[in-house]
């Protein structure tokens, strides 16, 4: 009796992280095999779903946005992201343009290390070689990527090397915040930048310190990822916005509706829509389905200023309240022009200096000019009109927000 009760207490306990933690793919493949190939997700349950989706009953009254767009071009999906992978290794072959071992003295433990790998004793010896850099190499890893698949990596030094140009990289381990090897670099490297030093004077163009390994890098493991497992479906908007969130859920309600029976999209926030996964097709199916529907989307009012190069950029939805404004450049010139007096004659006077002074205040390019800027288009003319450079309009514009007069946000970069 005591032995029945120890097995199944056993069996119970075996099935705590299996009922907490879910079932796993292989799990769920045998558990339809048994059913005769029929898996019933417990996360279809109705009383869950109900409690997970507040899905509206109809399409808002939302105006219209301002440019039409695809869902795949303004959102994605939140498990479709990458892995940024890091690792350190050395570029060989360099025409002398390689590291100073005095200066980057883990170069020559690096290069002793690598020969050591090898089979080459280095004990004893002193490294003079000009030829290598120490580099570290970074990649992103796309999501769903298999083992023996090629990824791009970038290449960037880390000692005192002048260029990168011609040099091989050698076998680098790239590696994930986990600790874990994803991935390994090894390739010629393409350097765009170059420098050229002569006795009195050097010119360099672009980042000869920095370059590119295309396919570099080969995938030795996969990210664990079953996409086709999940019944819910997160979108995250590249650019928040109430409005387009309430679009995308509206836009795909109205398709799976037709095509489904049913509303299977929610907002959650600016940022976020769920979607739950209808039966009977699978997750890559259904998302390429309404990946292309079209949605206008909608972004808010604002004008990004770049002082350091006189860059605006000035949004569609900008407005500016009605309001005069004068610009110009005051010059003012004082000229001194002394005169030189003669006495009358026989006055028995002296001659004398007198000073004379003269004051000329103009402002050549001073207009007034009033703006009132119901769309985008009438904005830019009536800063056209004033004739003002880049650094101006930055000025006029910065006046107008201090003013209360610019209906947008001002983004100072």
């Amino acid at each position: 009796m005591m032995r029945g009760l120890t097995l199944i207490l056993a069996a119970v306990l075996g099935l705590q992280p299996a009922l907490a933690d879910g079932l796993t793919p292989k799990a769920k493949r045998e558990l339809a095999a048994k059913n005769g190939g029929v898996y019933n997700d417990p996360e279809y349950d109705p009383a869950t779903t109900s409690r997970m989706f507040r899905v509206s009953t109809g399409p808002s009254s939302l105006p219209p946005g301002q440019v039409a767009s695809r869902i795949k071009d303004i959102a994605q999906l939140q498990s479709s992201r990458d892995n940024q992978l890091v690792g350190y290794g050395l570029v060989i072959g360099l025409a002398g343009s390689g590291d100073s071992l005095r200066n980057s003295p883990f170069t020559e433990q690096s290069i002793r290390a690598m020969l050591e790998n090898l089979g080459i004793a280095t004990e004893g010896g002193s490294a003079r070689a000009k030829n290598v850099a120490a580099v570290i190499v970074t990649a992103n890893m796309p999501p769903y990527v298999q083992s023996g698949a090629r990824i791009d990596i970038d290449v960037s030094s880390m000692g005192d090397a002048t260029s990168l140009s011609g040099g091989t990289l050698i076998m680098t381990p790239l590696k994930a915040a986990d600790g874990e090897i994803y991935a390994v670099g090894q390739g010629s490297v393409i350097v765009s930048g170059f420098t050229a030093q002569g006795q009195a004077e050097q010119l360099t163009q672009g980042v000869p310190t920095a370059g590119r390994v295309p396919n570099g890098a080969i995938v030795e493991r996969a990210v664990q990822a079953e996409f086709d497992d999940q019944a819910i479906l997160t979108l995250q908007l590249r650019n928040p916005d109430f409005s387009t969130a309430i679009r995308i859920a509206d836009a795909i309600n109205d398709y799976t509706g037709q095509r489904f029976g049913m509303r299977v999209a929610a907002e959650r926030d600016s940022r976020t829509v769920q979607i739950r996964r209808p039966k009977g097709v699978s997750a890559a199916r259904f998302y390429a389905e309404i990946e292309n529907l079209v949605v206008e989307s909608d972004t808010p009012a604002r004008v990004v200023i770049d002082e350091r190069t006189g860059t605006i950029v000035i949004g569609n939805d900008v407005k500016i309240s009605r309001v005069a404004i004068s610009h110009g450049t005051l010059t003012v010139r004082i000229t001194e022009a002394p005169r030189v007096v003669q006495p009358e004659p026989f006055s028995k006077g002296e001659t004398a200096i007198e000073p004379f002074t003269a004051i000329d205040a103009s402002r050549p390019d001073a207009r007034v000019a009033v703006l009132d800027g119901p769309d985008l288009q009438t904005l830019v003319s009536g800063l056209n009109r004033l004739g003002v450079k880049p650094d101006g309009i930055i000025a006029i514009l910065q006046g107008i927000k201090s003013a209360g007069a610019l209906q947008a946000d001002l983004v100072l970069q």
